[in-house]
């Protein structure tokens, strides 16, 4: 006797594969409708989608541009000097703030009573302050006012003044100070609001982590004869790095994404060129593309280096 046959709206294999197909059939008509209707509506605009501006010469200048820029360039290659400004800000500022988060973290767990108040009130404070009310401050109030000229303030190999940061061997010539290398004061308040702000979100990422440990591990540590320091370093931070790994992703995220806040500094990064860029030309449709591909590009590059680096971390642990 044949077994008796299942109906397809019972079969369990075929039901989440027809659910997939119609969802997926439902999003295509919505992008299409809405494509459309973005078409049409360009259309009796007379603004119909066209890449020719692309190559027409910007007409503007680029502040602290890392790369080679003038006004009689084109367009695409002010959005690329952009684009570099805004990497330079993000690779720095993911360096500095993955070094203060973690020092903030650490310090949640000193046996210093004055340390550890100082870093549960540095997260508090700066956690609960917007970032662009941080970046105005860092900007007008700190490096603004700095003084100019023979009256900056000078540290071994660094130079703060109005005028930017110098670093490497400071030397001032007829009023103005040169050196190796200067940073801009719009770069530099930018670089510092990142870091400050996203450092504290970091630290809690690390003090999660740190507390995960089992305090047993310490005290085997420190009955081994190991400061506290060798305890962070060889037996505590390498078994908290499969919990912090996964949460410092969403930070660095993050801070790639806050970066377009450099216009509060006057900072000229990808967001900034952009806007010029539309003012100028009027492609709206067109510049929004490129600012979302562009910061679609860098969030995906950063988790897929942070996912690699979360799979090494778990394997290690096993």
């Amino acid at each position: 006797m044949a077994p008796p046959v299942t109906p397809w709206w019972r079969n369990r294999r075929l039901i989440p594969w027809l659910v997939q197909a119609a969802v997926g059939l439902l999003v295509l008509v919505l992008v299409a409708f809405l494509v459309g209707n973005l078409v049409r509506n360009l259309a009796a605009a007379g603004l119909l989608l066209t890449w020719r501006w692309i190559g027409n010469p910007a007409g503007f200048d680029i502040a602290g541009s890392w790369l080679p820029f003038s006004a009689e360039q084109p367009y695409w290659w002010a959005l690329l000097a952009g684009l570099v400004n805004t990497l330079r800000v993000v690779v720095i500022g993911l360096i500095g703030a993955s070094i203060v988060g973690t020092a903030v973290g650490v310090a949640s767990f000193s046996g210093n009573a004055l340390l550890r108040g100082l870093a549960r009130v540095y997260v508090e404070l700066i956690r609960n302050i917007p970032l662009l009310l941080q970046l105005v401050f860092w900007y007008f109030v700190v490096f603004l006012a700095l003084p100019g000229g023979a009256n900056a303030i000078q540290w071994p190999g660094l130079v703060l003044a109005q005028s930017g940061l110098y670093l490497g061997m400071p030397e001032l010539v007829n009023g103005v100070w040169q050196a190796p290398i200067r940073l801009s004061v719009e770069f530099a308040a930018l670089l510092t609001g990142l870091i400050v702000y996203i450092s504290a979100f970091i630290s809690e990422v690390v003090r999660g982590g740190i507390a995960s440990v089992p305090k047993g591990q310490w005290e085997a540590a420190r009955s081994l004869g190991f400061t506290p320091l060798q305890t962070l370093r060889r037996v505590v931070l390498p078994q908290a790095l499969p919990v912090i790994v996964p949460g410092l992703n969403n930070q660095y995220i993050s801070l790639a994404k806050s970066s377009s806040l450099a216009i509060a500094c006057g900072y000229a990064d990808l967001y900034s060129v952009a806007e010029t860029t539309l003012n100028q030309t009027g492609r709206a449709v067109e510049v929004m593309v490129i600012l979302l591909g562009a910061y679609l590009a860098i969030d995906l590059v950063i988790s897929a280096l942070m996912n690699g680096l979360n799979r090494a971390v778990q394997l290690r642990s096993r």
